[in-house]
């Protein structure tokens, strides 16, 4: 139980498909999954899935600023 405890903590969830994944990049406070962020870079500009890309993507525009 504890290695599931552990594999819990280390998840985080991804701004693009929102499930919490274990491995992915940092973009500013957001992460993204590896699998999301394969899907993106393979994402043809002209694909209507790239507009949906860039719809997920706008929430980490900005960075958040913590007081």
């Amino acid at each position: 139980m504890n290695s599931f405890l552990a594999q819990r903590h280390f998840e985080e969830t991804c701004v693009i498909c929102e499930i919490q994944k274990p491995k992915g990049i940092h973009l500013y406070t957001s992460f993204i999954c590896t699998d999301c962020e394969k899907d993106l870079i393979q994402t043809n500009t002209s694909d209507p899935k790239y507009k949906y890309f860039l719809q997920k993507l706008k929430k980490i525009n900005t960075p958040e600023i913590f007081s």
